[in-house]
Protein backbone atom coordinates (compact mmCIF):
# COMPACT_ATOMS: atom_id res chain seq x y z
CA UNK A 1 0.00 0.00 0.00
CA UNK A 2 1.30 3.63 -0.62
CA UNK A 3 1.13 6.21 2.06
CA UNK A 4 0.78 9.61 1.03
CA UNK A 5 4.31 9.59 3.29
CA UNK A 6 5.87 7.63 0.16
CA UNK A 7 7.99 9.85 -1.73
CA UNK A 8 6.61 10.69 -5.71
CA UNK A 9 9.96 8.76 -6.88
CA UNK A 10 8.65 5.67 -4.49
CA UNK A 11 5.34 5.77 -5.86
CA UNK A 12 7.36 6.25 -9.98
CA UNK A 13 9.56 3.53 -8.89
CA UNK A 14 6.73 1.24 -7.85
CA UNK A 15 4.80 2.34 -11.24
CA UNK A 16 7.67 0.84 -13.09
CA UNK A 17 7.75 -2.25 -11.91
CA UNK A 18 4.08 -2.81 -12.97
CA UNK A 19 2.41 -1.92 -9.56
CA UNK A 20 -1.25 -1.53 -10.11
CA UNK A 21 -2.29 0.21 -7.16
CA UNK A 22 0.35 2.87 -7.50
CA UNK A 23 -1.04 2.89 -10.80
CA UNK A 24 -4.26 3.09 -9.35
CA UNK A 25 -3.14 5.57 -7.04
CA UNK A 26 -1.84 8.61 -9.34
CA UNK A 27 -4.68 7.95 -11.30
CA UNK A 28 -7.19 8.59 -8.47
CA UNK A 29 -5.09 11.37 -6.97
CA UNK A 30 -4.35 13.13 -9.93
CA UNK A 31 -6.58 12.09 -12.94
CA UNK A 32 -10.05 14.14 -11.65
CA UNK A 33 -8.53 16.83 -11.62
CA UNK A 34 -6.59 16.91 -15.37
CA UNK A 35 -9.99 15.47 -16.80
CA UNK A 36 -12.47 18.22 -15.23
CA UNK A 37 -9.67 20.67 -16.89
CA UNK A 38 -9.93 18.94 -19.80
CA UNK A 39 -13.37 19.62 -19.64
CA UNK A 40 -13.01 23.09 -19.46
CA UNK A 41 -11.03 23.26 -22.53
CA UNK A 42 -13.93 21.86 -24.54
CA UNK A 43 -12.79 18.20 -24.70
CA UNK A 44 -15.44 16.01 -24.32
CA UNK A 45 -15.77 12.74 -21.62
CA UNK A 46 -13.87 9.96 -23.80
CA UNK A 47 -11.56 12.12 -25.51
CA UNK A 48 -10.31 13.45 -21.97
CA UNK A 49 -10.21 9.78 -20.23
CA UNK A 50 -8.41 8.92 -23.33
CA UNK A 51 -5.72 11.42 -23.08
CA UNK A 52 -5.31 10.66 -19.91
CA UNK A 53 -4.76 7.26 -20.42
CA UNK A 54 -2.37 8.03 -22.35
CA UNK A 55 -0.22 10.46 -20.24
CA UNK A 56 -0.62 7.54 -17.72
CA UNK A 57 1.10 5.46 -20.72
CA UNK A 58 3.95 7.70 -20.89
CA UNK A 59 4.48 7.89 -17.16
CA UNK A 60 4.94 4.37 -17.24
CA UNK A 61 7.18 4.71 -20.00
CA UNK A 62 9.56 7.27 -18.22
CA UNK A 63 9.60 5.02 -14.88
CA UNK A 64 10.82 2.33 -16.66
CA UNK A 65 14.50 4.39 -17.53
CA UNK A 66 16.34 3.92 -14.76
CA UNK A 67 18.17 7.25 -15.08
CA UNK A 68 14.75 9.44 -15.43
CA UNK A 69 13.99 11.20 -12.18
CA UNK A 70 11.12 13.72 -11.76
CA UNK A 71 11.99 17.27 -11.21
CA UNK A 72 8.41 18.30 -10.77
CA UNK A 73 5.67 16.77 -8.64
CA UNK A 74 3.97 13.25 -9.79
CA UNK A 75 0.73 15.22 -10.54
CA UNK A 76 2.24 17.89 -12.46
CA UNK A 77 4.17 15.82 -14.88
CA UNK A 78 1.17 14.14 -15.58
CA UNK A 79 -0.55 17.08 -16.02
CA UNK A 80 2.18 18.51 -18.07
CA UNK A 81 2.08 15.51 -20.31
CA UNK A 82 -1.52 15.60 -20.67
CA UNK A 83 -1.60 18.94 -21.83
CA UNK A 84 0.75 18.32 -24.23
CA UNK A 85 -1.02 15.47 -25.95
CA UNK A 86 -4.55 17.67 -25.65
CA UNK A 87 -2.69 20.58 -27.17
CA UNK A 88 -1.05 18.19 -29.81
CA UNK A 89 -4.26 16.70 -30.75
CA UNK A 90 -5.40 20.73 -31.18
CA UNK A 91 -2.22 21.28 -33.01
CA UNK A 92 -3.57 18.38 -35.59
CA UNK A 93 -6.60 19.90 -36.48
CA UNK A 94 -9.43 18.33 -34.37
CA UNK A 95 -12.48 20.48 -33.50
CA UNK A 96 -13.21 21.40 -30.37
CA UNK A 97 -16.48 20.71 -29.20
CA UNK A 98 -17.48 23.06 -26.19
CA UNK A 99 -18.63 21.19 -23.03
CA UNK A 100 -19.05 23.07 -20.01
CA UNK A 101 -20.09 20.80 -17.00
CA UNK A 102 -21.07 22.60 -13.86
CA UNK A 103 -17.50 21.43 -12.38
CA UNK A 104 -14.87 22.61 -10.42
CA UNK A 105 -14.67 26.21 -9.46
CA UNK A 106 -12.41 25.12 -6.58
CA UNK A 107 -10.54 22.41 -8.94
CA UNK A 108 -10.02 24.69 -11.43
CA UNK A 109 -7.78 26.39 -8.91
CA UNK A 110 -5.92 23.45 -8.93
CA UNK A 111 -5.77 22.87 -12.05
CA UNK A 112 -4.37 26.71 -12.27
CA UNK A 113 -1.35 25.66 -9.41
CA UNK A 114 -0.66 22.88 -12.11
CA UNK A 115 -0.41 24.73 -14.69
CA UNK A 116 2.31 27.27 -12.06
CA UNK A 117 4.11 24.40 -11.21
CA UNK A 118 4.19 23.35 -14.96
CA UNK A 119 6.27 26.39 -15.34
CA UNK A 120 8.00 26.49 -12.73
CA UNK A 121 9.10 22.56 -13.31
CA UNK A 122 9.88 24.02 -17.26
CA UNK A 123 12.19 26.78 -15.13
CA UNK A 124 14.35 24.25 -13.24
CA UNK A 125 14.65 21.80 -16.45
CA UNK A 126 16.12 24.82 -17.88
CA UNK A 127 18.57 25.10 -15.43
CA UNK A 128 19.49 21.48 -15.06
CA UNK A 129 20.36 21.34 -18.65
CA UNK A 130 22.61 24.31 -17.95
CA UNK A 131 24.18 22.98 -15.36
CA UNK A 132 24.66 19.99 -17.51
CA UNK A 133 26.56 22.02 -19.50
CA UNK A 134 28.51 23.94 -17.18
CA UNK A 135 29.44 20.38 -15.92
CA UNK A 136 30.87 19.12 -19.30
CA UNK A 137 32.95 22.59 -19.57
CA UNK A 138 34.12 22.20 -16.01
CA UNK A 139 36.59 19.12 -17.20
CA UNK A 140 38.09 16.84 -15.07
CA UNK A 141 38.73 16.04 -12.28
CA UNK A 142 36.41 18.75 -11.30
CA UNK A 143 33.09 16.89 -13.19
CA UNK A 144 33.86 13.70 -11.79
CA UNK A 145 34.60 14.98 -8.21
CA UNK A 146 31.62 16.96 -7.92
CA UNK A 147 29.71 14.35 -9.24
CA UNK A 148 30.80 12.01 -6.45
CA UNK A 149 29.76 14.15 -3.95
CA UNK A 150 26.53 15.51 -5.17
CA UNK A 151 24.98 12.26 -7.42
CA UNK A 152 26.83 9.53 -6.04
CA UNK A 153 26.37 10.47 -2.57
CA UNK A 154 30.52 9.58 -1.84
CA UNK A 155 31.37 10.48 1.69
CA UNK A 156 34.68 13.15 1.84
CA UNK A 157 37.08 9.78 3.11
CA UNK A 158 35.59 7.66 0.05
CA UNK A 159 36.52 10.56 -2.45
CA UNK A 160 40.11 10.95 -0.85
CA UNK A 161 40.32 7.60 -1.25
CA UNK A 162 39.50 6.95 -5.31
CA UNK A 163 40.70 10.30 -6.27
CA UNK A 164 44.19 10.27 -4.33
CA UNK A 165 43.83 12.63 -1.61
CA UNK A 166 46.33 12.69 1.27
CA UNK A 167 43.03 13.14 3.36
CA UNK A 168 39.36 14.06 3.54
CA UNK A 169 40.43 17.73 3.98
CA UNK A 170 42.39 17.66 0.91
CA UNK A 171 39.88 16.48 -0.62
CA UNK A 172 37.11 18.85 0.53
CA UNK A 173 39.13 21.50 -0.12
CA UNK A 174 39.13 20.89 -3.55
CA UNK A 175 35.65 19.96 -3.79
CA UNK A 176 35.07 23.38 -3.26
CA UNK A 177 37.80 24.81 -5.67
CA UNK A 178 35.86 22.74 -8.22
CA UNK A 179 32.44 23.98 -6.81
CA UNK A 180 33.65 28.13 -7.47
CA UNK A 181 34.90 27.17 -11.05
CA UNK A 182 31.75 25.22 -12.04
CA UNK A 183 29.26 28.77 -10.77
CA UNK A 184 32.02 30.64 -12.46
CA UNK A 185 30.97 28.81 -15.62
CA UNK A 186 27.27 28.34 -14.70
CA UNK A 187 26.51 32.24 -14.35
CA UNK A 188 28.92 33.39 -17.46
CA UNK A 189 26.70 31.50 -19.15
CA UNK A 190 24.00 33.81 -17.91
Amino acid sequence: MYQPQHTDQQLLDAIALGDRHATQLVFEQHGSIFVRWLYKQGCGEDEATEILQDAMIVLFQKAQNPSFRLSCAIGTYLFAVGRRLWLKKLQLGRKVTHVEPEVLQEEGDIAWKYEEDILEAKEKEIQFERLGAAMNLLGEPCRSLLTAFYMERKSMMDIATEFGYTNPDNAKTQKYKCLNRLKKIFFKGK
